[in-house]
């Protein structure tokens, strides 16, 4: 008889797994997916699917069932599994053993698939941006390597870790290339293509990461994984850059799998620092040295930000809205546009929890850390709802909006919006030499 697996996980890393190692192995069945409670908030009301889909499953399967992670227990009874394999992101270590403890004690064994079970080879280079945190500022050095190799001539693509929200088998391979192919797409999503399809860089994203990576690298000479929170690169890389915070320095070594990808890192970029005190820095840097493999260099950034237009933030009353991931599994208090309206001299920076109305009131029950920010979240259309009823009730002069996304083209508020976006700035190294060390004559054909 097979061994009879369920699935931890958060519609992104389980998924992965299963394609990559679990779906064609005959001694192996998956009998249930659980959705992770925490992460991605809201992703149950737009996410609309019970069952990972049998169009994505070998013949004569059947789709597979996906339950809340509260119901772990019995869906191990229920399916008579052996063994339960944890498989999502940005965890606490502490956080994982709980986990592993209920599988225990439900009389299943417990574990997760490391890289070379999952991670996939593709027949062109793969330059890794990943981190030991979400919010380290991934994306912005990963557009600062496709513009780079773009300069330089290659053909580019950005593959993103999965946001398969809706009909997982129409996802199974999505490609983003300009604005109208984010048209429908949840606010979190936009968040994390919007700034490359913006930079020109088409995206790939979806379900099954082999027809992902196939599609892409027909289509590209170099591909630029952009990991998503701190996520394991699902393709093996030619070169791995793991990105350091200096705010949380401590991080690196206590949470899941950003400690896995600091100790498997080719180089370390520790960012923030511009932001940071002398003592966080020379933490963050003391963690990555003892962390990341001996040979692994570790470089040095500051994370500028840049609003669009300062003078309209200048002596007004401002309310600022955030990425969302960042501030809630990120466990970030602030963001870009936090940095913005203080920088460029806003009256005031309002506070939007007691105006939160719906869904965004009950995001605010969940993450009390958050501190006069509001983070950007649209899973839903009621969501989405909520969130511009709370930005009207707040009243602000300005919004000041440190997401990637649009604001204006996803709510429509009283109040006029104001862009805010980091920036990468090396100040020991720069893109073309950070690839140029790591890639090397991967990139000479």
């Amino acid at each position: 008889m097979s061994e009879r697996i369920v699935v931890m996980g958060a519609a992104g890393r389980d998924f992965h797994d299963y394609v990559a190692a679990l779906r064609d192995d005959p001694d192996r069945r998956v009998v249930a997916f659980t959705r992770a409670p925490g992460q991605n908030f809201g992703e149950t009301d737009a996410g609309g699917y019970e069952a990972f889909p049998a169009e994505l499953t070998p013949d004569g399967r059947g789709s597979i069932p996906i339950v809340s992670e509260a119901d772990l227990e019995d869906a191990i009874a229920e399916h008579d599994a052996g063994t339960v394999l944890f498989a999502y992101s940005d965890v606490a270590h502490e956080d994982v053993m709980h986990a592993a403890s209920r599988a225990l004690a439900a009389g299943a064994d417990f574990g997760m698939l490391g890289p070379d079970s999952v991670q996939l080879d593709v027949d062109v280079p793969v330059v890794a941006v990943n981190a030991v945190r979400t919010g380290c500022g991934k994306s912005a050095v990963a557009r600062a390597f496709a513009d780079e190799l773009d300069a330089r001539g290659f053909d580019v693509a950005v593959v993103r870790e999965p946001m398969p929200y809706g009909d997982l088998a129409e996802k199974r391979v999505e490609r983003f290339a300009d604005a109208s192919d984010l048209d429908g797409l949840t606010v979190e999503e936009r968040e994390e293509y919007a700034d490359h399809v913006a930079a020109g860089h088409a995206v790939y994203a979806g379900v099954d990461y082999r027809a992902v990576f196939d599609r892409a690298s027909d289509e590209a000479d170099v591909l630029v994984w952009d990991g998503g929170n701190n996520e394991l690169a699902f393709a093996r890389p030619d070169h791995h850059l793991v990105l350091v915070d200096a705010l949380r320095p401590e991080h690196g070594e206590r949470y899941h799998p950003g400690e896995a990808n600091l100790r498997r890192a080719d180089a370390v970029l520790v960012t923030k620092e511009n932001a940071a005190s002398d003592a966080q820095i020379e933490a963050a840097t003391d963690s990555a040295a003892r962390l990341a493999p001996t040979d692994a260099p570790i470089h040095h950034a500051d994370s500028v930000v840049r609003a669009d237009d300062p003078d309209a933030i200048a002596g007004r009353d401002a309310l600022v809205v955030e990425d969302g991931p960042t501030l809630t599994h990120g466990g970030t208090s602030h963001g870009a546009g936090y940095a913005a309206a203080r920088d460029a001299g806003a009256a005031s920076i309002l506070d939007p929890e007691p105006h939160a109305v719906g869904q965004i009131a009950d995001v605010f029950a969940s993450y009390d850390h958050l501190d006069r920010v509001l983070p950007a979240m649209g899973y839903s259309e009621a969501q989405l709802a909520d969130l511009e009823a709370t930005i009207d009730a707040v009243d602000p002069d300005v919004v000041v909006a440190g997401t990637p996304v649009d604001l204006d083209a996803v709510v429509d508020v009283d109040a006029p919006v104001v862009r805010a976006r980091y920036e990468i700035e090396c100040r020991d190294a720069t893109p073309a030499s950070l690839l140029d060390a790591g890639l090397g004559g991967a990139l000479d054909f």
